[in-house]
């Protein structure tokens, strides 16, 4: 091969990825970037090491394989993919670029995507997805020759979940396919300002059901976060999202084979804060944010609250001690009590997968009056998912620990690790906490009715009893009965929960008993 025909080929190859890149294409992204958002490319760019990104499939062109498809223009089939390093450590990424007609998911860009994620699951990489735009596309699956073969990325979405983490940024249009790709990752962000999520959009809502609604009403990142839950988080742009994706992983393993990764920690394990003392309330019925305990008992500028605005009556946070990753659950007494509700029990029992499947130590903070009741309560699927809540938490494999910090009432209070029910690698109470199977004042209604009715001073015979069984609820008493490990100073809380952490090993050892697949409720 002489150097001229050698030179001619290296600038054609050259030229047919420049005419991909964003600059030779600065008229198809106008829209893009004047809706505030970054292109795809620019999207991968800002999340990872500057010059790790190597590009697979820059090249591919759409499968033409019908009538309908025989002069599509698709460059890279509309979805960027490849791997990099995000903070040193490799991923793989998707990138869909709305650009090409609409993000849509072609033939061809579907093979690029099942790559990354087949080689995500043999390098043990976690995978980032970056959706806009989406759903099959119309020109090739509107043809059964097209469509009947399916669609095979869920499945490796499955084999996937539990051994890398899986992230999602939804930053653009999100209906149909992409909303299950972010449903089966383990972090979702959205982009306030410009992303949607649902089954369907407003069109095919429209078509199917003559409801009329708006995108950002039926799926935009308010619902999708404060009333749905499916998303994680919404920030206000692009970078936002992409930072907020780069802080999840940071707490993860690359993969389930690996330790959480344990950064020096500024913070001595001794440290006390002196206003835990008097941190909660003595009047059992007033609120405080739990979110400052556990601000306070995490390493400084550690904690990550995840769905901080959906089911706001539990918090679940990630969060470091003595620079080791962890998981809070807390009940939040300045919402609904804490009392655990359907989307508080959801919330919870994803967040116990995920911290088990990375291993990540699970610490509770119990303040909970019980579970919801009443009709409304049992028509939210409560029973179903406050068991799923108490199944994930007993599939757990990771050390767990549990601290009361005032009420531990009834089924709640187990479903909170509390007491010996889950067996904790720590169990403590602080002398606030007051624990029972259910509300005094509920239950001497119940058991005592008779006698109250034939008492001739009811009123206060009810009092009187009320007294005497809330007497008998204390920390001490707890402890004497040895269902806690003791009652502690809550000055003292972090620097337990790090001793105890430091004994306990990364995981439990296996059950004996073999079988191929529990059971989860919902």
């Amino acid at each position: 091969m002489s150097s001229s025909l050698e030179h001619r080929l290296l600038e054609e190859v050259v030229g047919r990825h420049e005419a991909v890149g964003d600059a030779a294409r600065a008229e198809a992204l106008r829209a893009q970037r004047d809706a505030g958002k970054l292109t795809a490319r620019q999207r991968v760019a800002a999340l990872v090491d500057p010059g790790s990104f190597i590009e697979t499939g820059a090249l591919a062109e759409p499968a033409r394989s019908t009538s309908h498809t025989m002069n599509i223009a698709a460059p890279a089939d509309g979805v960027i993919t490849g791997s990099a390093r995000v903070d040193g450590r490799p991923v793989g990424i998707i990138s869909f670029d709305f650009s090409v007609l609409g993000g849509s998911n072609g033939a061809v860009g579907g093979q690029k995507v099942n790559a990354v994620v087949k080689s995500c699951f043999t390098t043990g990489s976690p995978l980032v997805m970056l959706l806009d735009g989406g759903g099959h596309r119309i020109q090739e699956g509107l043809d059964a020759r097209h469509f009947a073969h399916g669609f095979d990325f869920f499945a490796l979405q499955a084999q996937l979940s539990g051994w890398v983490p899986m992230v999602a940024a939804v930053l653009g249009p999100g209906f149909a396919g992409p909303s299950n790709f972010a449903a089966m990752a383990d972090f979702v962000v959205m982009n306030r300002a410009t992303a949607t999520m649902g089954v369907a959009g407003p069109a095919l809502v429209r078509a199917a059901t003559g409801e009329e609604i708006g995108k950002y009403e039926l799926g935009g990142a308010s619902v999708q976060t404060d009333l749905y839950g499916l998303a994680d988080l919404a920030v206000g742009s692009d970078q936002e999202a992409l930072d907020a994706i780069a802080h999840f992983l940071s707490y993860l393993p690359s993969n389930a084979g690996e330790d959480p990764p344990v950064i020096d920690a500024q913070d001595a394990d001794d440290r006390r804060e002196e206003w835990l003392a008097d941190a909660v309330p003595a009047n059992g019925r007033a609120a405080y944010d739990v979110l400052r305990i556990v601000t306070s008992l995490a390493d400084s500028d550690s904690v990550f609250e995840l769905k901080p605005t959906f089911a706001r009556n539990v918090v679940t946070a990630l969060g470091r001690m003595a620079g080791r990753p962890v998981g809070f659950i807390a009940n939040q007494p300045s919402y609904l009590a804490g009392t655990l509700d359907a989307s508080a029990c959801e919330k919870a029992a994803h967040f116990i997968s995920v911290c088990d499947a990375y291993g990540l130590a699970l610490i509770y903070l119990i303040d909970v009056p019980g579970f919801l009741v009443g009709s409304e309560a049992e028509r939210s699927g409560l029973g179903r998912r406050s068991g799923r809540m108490l199944y994930e938490l007993g599939q757990a494999t990771v050390p767990r620990m549990s601290v009361v910090l005032r009420k531990g009432y009834g089924l709640g209070y187990i479903a909170m690790c509390g007491g010996r029910s889950f067996d904790p690698e720590l169990c403590v109470a602080w002398p606030t906490a007051e624990i029972s199977a259910m509300s005094v004042e509920g239950a001497v209604d119940i058991a005592y009715r008779r006698e109250l009715e034939a008492d001739p001073d009811p009123s206060r015979r009810r009092q009187q009893l009320i007294d005497g069984f809330r007497s008998q609820l204390g920390a001490l008493t707890a402890a004497q009965g040895f269902g806690i490990d003791d009652v502690i100073d809550p000055r003292d809380t972090r620097r337990i929960l790090i001793e105890a952490l430091r004994r306990s090993p990364l995981r439990r050892p296996p059950t004996p008993v073999s079988k191929v697949h529990g059971i989860s409720p919902i």
